[in-house]
C-alpha cells in the first residue's frame, strides 16, 4: 500500500520561456524532492521531455502530460482530470487553482502589482486577477508569496493572513566557479557575444527596457558593448519598439533578443555578462538579480517595490524613473568594475536565500496540516 503523501505540480509555465514562476518551481521542487521521499511529486506540462531536463528521474517523481496549452481548459478540465486519476493529496498552483476542489490546494500569488501599478496593466486584466487570485487565496489550503513585501500587500487587498514567505533563491548553478575565459569563448561561438550587458526578464511595460535601451545609445555603449534582452513576450514595450525601430542597422546589430535559451546556456549567458541589469518599475521579488549576484557579475538594479529589500545592494540601486542617475551608475560599474567585491555579494545572496529554506517551509506548512 502507497501512503506516501502525493504533490501535484502545475508546470505549464515550463513550455514557455524563462521567467520568475518556472525558476520558482524548479528550484523548490528541486529541494523538495530531496527533502522528502515520504512524499511522491506528480509534475505536469505539456513538453514533458522538458520537464525531465529539469528534474531527472528521482524514484518519487512522476510526470503527467497535459493535453491543452489552453489556460482556462487547462484549469478547467486537465489538471482536475490528472489530479483524480493520480489520487492526488495536495495540488499546487501559480497564482490562479481550478475551480473544481479534488484535492487541498497550495497557491503562490508572487504578487498583486496589478493592484497597485494599474497603469501597467489593462481594467480587464485587473478586474479578471483580482477576483481569480482572491477566489484563489480564499478556497486554498495553503498560500504562499515570494516576500514579505507581497505578503504585506496581499494582506492589505485580499484580508488574507494565512500567508507564508517562501523566498526565492538561486539555482546553485549559478554559485559555479566556471572558467569564465572558456565561457566567453563558447558564447562568442555560438551567440557572437563577447562584451555584453544583459537583462533577464519578460517582456512588459513595468518592466523598464526602454531605460536601459536609451542608456546604450546616448552613452555610445554600443561602440564597445552589446546589449543583451532574455525573455519571452507578454506584452508588446511600444516605447521601447518606438526607440529601437528608429536606430541605424549598425546600431541593431549590437542588440540580441533571446526568448528562449537553455537552462545551461542561461547559466553561462549569465555568467559571462560585463553587467546585469533589472530596471523594473515594479515587482515582487526579482529572481535574475540574484542570478547575476551569485555568478559574481556586477549587478543593478531597480530600488522599488520588492527589490528595495536587497539592502545588501543599495551601492548599486538605483530610481528606475530617473534615467541620468542611472546612466551614471552604469558608467561607473563599466569603469570600476575591478573595485567591486563581487566574491563578498555573492556570499551574501547564498547566506540570505536558499531553496532549501523555502522547500522546509513548504514541508512543515504540508505536514503540519
Amino acid at each position: 500500500m502507497n501512503d506516501k503523501i502525493k504533490i501535484f505540480v502545475d508546470c505549464h509555465v515550463f513550455d514557455h520561456g524563462y521567467q520568475g514562476t518556472r525558476t520558482y518551481i524548479e528550484g523548490l521542487y528541486r529541494e523538495m524532492i530531496k527533502l522528502n521521499p515520504n512524499m511522491e511529486f506528480y509534475f505536469a506540462a505539456c513538453d514533458v521531455k522538458n520537464l525531465k531536463q529539469c528534474f531527472g528521474t528521482p524514484e518519487n517523481v512522476v510526470y503527467l502530460k497535459y493535453r491543452t496549452k489552453s489556460k482556462f481548459l487547462r484549469l478547467l478540465f486537465d489538471a482536475p482530470r490528472l489530479i483524480s486519476q493520480s489520487k492526488i493529496d495536495y495540488a499546487h498552483f501559480q497564482y490562479i487553482v481550478p475551480p473544481f476542489k479534488r484535492c487541498k490546494y497550495i497557491v503562490t500569488i508572487h504578487d498583486v502589482l496589478f493592484i497597485d501599478f494599474k497603469e501597467y496593466f489593462s481594467f480587464k486584466n485587473r478586474l479578471i486577477n483580482t477576483i481569480l487570485y482572491y477566489i484563489s487565496s480564499k478556497v486554498s489550503d495553503i498560500v504562499l508569496t515570494v516576500s514579505n513585501y507581497s505578503k504585506e500587500r496581499i494582506q492589505t487587498h485580499f484580508n488574507i493572513h494565512k500567508i507564508a514567505v517562501t523566498p526565492n533563491a538561486v539555482s546553485e548553478e549559478f554559485f559555479l566557479d566556471l572558467d569564465k575565459e572558456e565561457i566567453k569563448k563558447e558564447l562568442l561561438k555560438k551567440y557572437k557575444l563577447d562584451k555584453y550587458i544583459i537583462y533577464v526578464s519578460r517582456w512588459e511595460l513595468r518592466k523598464n527596457q526602454e531605460l536601459l535601451l536609451n542608456s546604450f545609445i546616448h552613452l555610445k555603449l554600443y561602440q564597445d558593448y552589446k546589449l543583451v534582452f532574455i525573455g519571452d513576450v507578454s506584452t508588446r514595450n511600444e516605447n521601447f519598439d518606438t526607440i529601437y525601430n528608429k536606430l541605424p542597422n549598425q546600431i541593431k546589430e549590437k542588440i540580441c533578443f533571446l526568448k528562449k535559451t537553455s537552462h545551461s546556456d542561461l547559466v553561462k549567458l549569465v555568467q559571462g555578462a560585463k553587467v546585469s541589469v533589472y530596471p523594473s518599475k515594479a515587482e515582487g521579488f526579482g529572481i535574475p538579480v540574484l542570478e547575476s549576484v551569485a555568478a559574481k557579475v556586477p549587478t543593478l538594479i531597480s530600488n522599488k517595490t520588492a527589490m528595495s529589500d536587497f539592502d545588501f545592494l543599495s551601492e548599486y540601486s538605483f530610481d528606475p524613473y530617473n534615467q541620468k542617475e542611472f546612466d551614471e551608475l552604469l558608467i561607473k560599474t563599466i569603469n570600476s568594475y575591478e573595485k567591486i567585491d563581487l566574491t563578498a555579494l555573492m556570499e551574501t545572496c547564498r547566506k540570505r536565500y536558499s531553496w532549501k529554506f523555502a522547500a522546509k517551509i513548504l514541508s512543515n506548512k504540508i505536514t503540519d496540516f
